[in-house]
């Protein structure tokens, strides 16, 4: 045989605590203040907390039919005010008709009529059930105020990772044919100049396109995937540039299984040739250098060129790279370019080792 659950949900267990306390409270002041009648004290009990969970069942039952607990403070306001005051006669009525009947049943007295009872005794009811219904209906709302802002913030949140991923994806979308197209103009000089070299060129921008194409699975890939992409690219660009071109990689073993964006060092790269070897007739030299500092990870790649307004406004390439950085990392990254002595430029990234 199946079984059912007969746990009582949490709106009820709080119903149920609310309004006993409540009616123990009159209870215990009946108790100490007058003549007691444990009969009678029982009986008032039972039916103060049927009247109370039921009042404001109904009640609750009516504003999520009406949707009020979606409505804002202004809208709300004045119909919880209404409702107080209904709920509030409602209650004066059935709490002075039970405590009519209750007395003319177990004092098997002859009280005064109902309508003189209920004159003596309407004011201080009716204010009693000003307080208890303000108190619950307040609560009420404000419980489910407080859910929907929190809702709200949630929502929020989740909105602005979707923005962010979708931000992230467009750029990565950006710079890879941005990437791809310069390599290609490089594969095209050495078709005219060097066809053997345009071969090998041909083989290592097979390479290139595979691991860059593999590295939008994810936002962030191994620092040694990206060391690879650079490796590959460098060697396409020492094709080209043959002796004009002096290379350096220096990386602490420490660092390699950390995390980067795709394509970051090879966007720094990439500036550096474009804008510093390539700009000048005797060449120079490119020196990537990865370490660990006070638990960030430094990257740094100088080049032989000059700092120039062009080069601080040069396109997708470092523009994209920034933004990338900015999204990624909240604003815990950081990116520059300084002019050197010597005619040398350096591109400094730092990002939180992970």
């Amino acid at each position: 045989m199946l079984k059912t659950s007969t746990r009582i949900s949490t709106y009820w267990k709080i119903q149920l605590i609310g309004w006993i306390t409540t009616s123990l409270y009159w209870g215990l002041s009946a108790f100490f203040t007058s003549s007691f009648i444990w009969k009678m004290g029982i009986i008032d009990l039972i039916l103060d907390v049927l009247i109370g969970m039921t009042l404001t069942h109904l009640y609750r039952n009516f504003a999520i039919k009406k949707g009020w607990n979606k409505l804002n403070l202004k809208k709300l306001v004045p119909k919880i005010a209404f409702s107080i005051l209904i709920l509030s006669v409602l209650y004066m009525f059935l709490i002075v008709g039970k405590l009519y009947l209750v007395r003319l049943f177990i004092l098997n007295d002859s009280p005064v009529s109902f309508v003189s009872f209920f004159k003596d005794a309407q004011l201080q009811v009716f204010i009693t059930g000003i307080r208890l219904m303000s108190i619950w209906v307040l609560a009420y709302h404000l419980y489910h105020y407080s859910r929907l802002e929190i809702e709200t913030v949630k929502e929020n949140a989740r909105l602005t990772v979707i923005i962010k991923e979708a931000q992230l994806n467009n750029l990565s979308a950006q710079l890879n044919p941005h990437f791809f197209f310069n390599s290609l103009n490089n594969i095209k000089f050495l078709v005219l100049e060097n066809p053997d070299s345009a071969r090998r060129a041909i083989d290592l921008l097979s390479e290139l396109l595979r691991n860059s194409l593999n590295s939008n699975i994810s936002r962030l890939i191994p620092l040694s995937d990206e060391i690879n992409l650079v490796r590959d690219y460098l060697e396409l660009e020492k094709i080209r540039f043959e002796e004009r071109l002096q290379i350096k990689i220096e990386i602490n073993p420490k660092v390699s299984k950390g995390l980067i964006l795709p394509l970051s060092i090879q966007s720094l790269v990439e500036n550096a040739i474009k804008h510093g070897i390539e700009k000048r007739k005797s060449g120079g030299f490119i020196t990537l250098k990865i370490e660990e500092e006070n638990n960030f990870l430094k990257i740094s790649v100088q080049n032989s060129g000059k700092l120039s307004q062009e080069i601080n406004h040069s396109g997708i390439g470092l523009n994209n790279l920034k933004e990338r950085l900015l999204l990624q990392y909240n604003g815990n990254a950081s990116f520059e370019m300084n002019q050197l002595e010597d005619d040398t430029v350096l591109a400094t990234i730092i990002i939180p080792l992970q």
